[in-house]
């Protein structure tokens, strides 16, 4: 029942209607938590709760109502362009007002375990599913201030040298041994969590440190990237302590664990056994669409600000996520589950393969037969 009422509830949209343009109304699906969060500590836990469901329960079945991705980006209104670039800025700053608010009420201890447990796992689910996603868009943007602002993002959930290999790492060498944030098929993700966490932050101290060499004015000590992101974090413990003893730590810990998996549990499952091959000569073939996994779900997309329109987003790092497409008619991989439930899925490696290891074998194949046809994978950028 509940996934028939779905479509009337946000707005009159069916699988059919959703093929164009978005409504306009998915444009702010990620700023609807807020209210709750913020009411959660103030008035009790049954606001927070009403933001957990909608972030999980909600969101599955609307994703389920909901699989066609609208593929459709032209035309957009005056509304349209506002929106999104607000959207993104409202987010942001959302976050670091919300952050310290839930460790400040958690950490007091004036709740029951019950109302606690809900309040920390609404936030932990809204800093994983929407901050990170959100904050990887704003690191993408040109303007010195949302860049900024997505790094104090990723900083605040002790999470900054992400910034740096996300955007001289993991673009440059995706799909490549050399990307530590690429799962080898057959990986595990607890074994992949491991490397990539550690190997992003070698290779993105290694990128910076390069850079510093260059002469980018990068060369001092406080100038340097990594002392920021440290600094930066040895802060916002310090806070943390003084906000809540040890107990305001823990539960700050937490959101940052939570978080950092979540977003690394997005990264293996987008990327998961997709591999560049090295052509005639000797350099691995250019990134396109096909070395991405996308998921045509449109509610959980909205909420993750088009992240998991992934193959656009590789193939043209710089466009806004607004424009994103999924592009799954122009050859680009597709999973068979949101987002969200592929990465509960990641945590049962198993399952896992069983899963996604015929799909990436048919990739293979896909890959195999374009080269005998003559078709590659370079035309499939645009």
């Amino acid at each position: 029942m509940l996934p028939e009422l779905l479509p009337m509830v946000i707005g009159g949209v069916t699988r059919d209607s959703w093929m164009g343009k978005p409504p306009l109304i998915f444009r702010t699906m990620a700023l609807v938590p807020l209210p709750f969060l913020a009411l959660g500590p103030v008035l009790g836990g049954g606001w927070a709760l009403v933001a957990l469901f909608y972030l999980s329960i909600f969101a599955f079945f609307a994703d389920e109502t909901l699989v066609a991705g609208g593929e459709t980006v032209g035309g957009q209104g005056r509304l349209d362009v506002i929106l999104a670039d607000a959207v993104p800025v409202i987010l942001g700053v959302a976050h670091l007002l919300l952050l310290p608010m839930a460790i400040l009420f958690l950490s007091r201890g004036d709740a029951g375990r019950a109302e606690s447990l809900m309040i920390f796992l609404a936030y932990a689910l809204f800093f994983g599913t929407i901050s990170t996603a959100n904050a990887h868009e704003l690191i993408h943007r040109p303007d010195w201030f949302r860049a900024s602002l997505g790094k104090w993002i990723f900083v605040s959930l002790l999470f900054g040298h992400h910034v740096s290999a996300h955007l001289a790492v993991h673009h440059r060498h995706v799909a490549t041994p050399q990307d530590p944030n690429t799962a080898h098929l057959n990986e595990g993700f607890y074994h992949f969590f491991r490397r990539a966490w550690l190997g992003s932050y070698f290779a993105g101290m290694a990128a910076e440190n390069d850079r510093a060499r260059l002469g980018d004015g990068r060369g001092t000590v406080t100038g340097h990237p990594y002392f920021i992101y440290i600094a930066g974090a040895l802060v916002f413990l310090a806070l943390a302590l003084a906000w809540g003893g040890a107990r305001g730590v823990a539960i700050y810990l937490g959101f940052a664990i939570i978080a950092q998996a979540q977003l690394l549990l997005s990264d293996y499952v987008q990327h998961y056994g997709l591999e560049r091959r090295i052509g005639a000569n000797g350099k691995y073939e250019r990134v396109t669409i096909r070395h991405a996994w996308n998921a045509p779900h449109a509610f959980s997309t909205a909420l993750m600000l088009n992240a998991p329109r992934h193959s656009d987003h590789h193939a043209h790092p710089l466009i806004r996520y607004s424009e994103l497409r999924t592009r799954a008619s122009d050859g680009a991989p597709v999973l068979p589950h949101s987002i969200p439930v592929m990465s509960l899925v990641a945590l049962f490696p198993a399952r896992w393969r069983r899963l996604m290891n015929p799909l990436v074998a048919d990739w293979v194949r896909q890959q195999d037969m374009n080269r005998r046809t003559g078709q590659t994978s370079g035309q499939l950028t645009a």
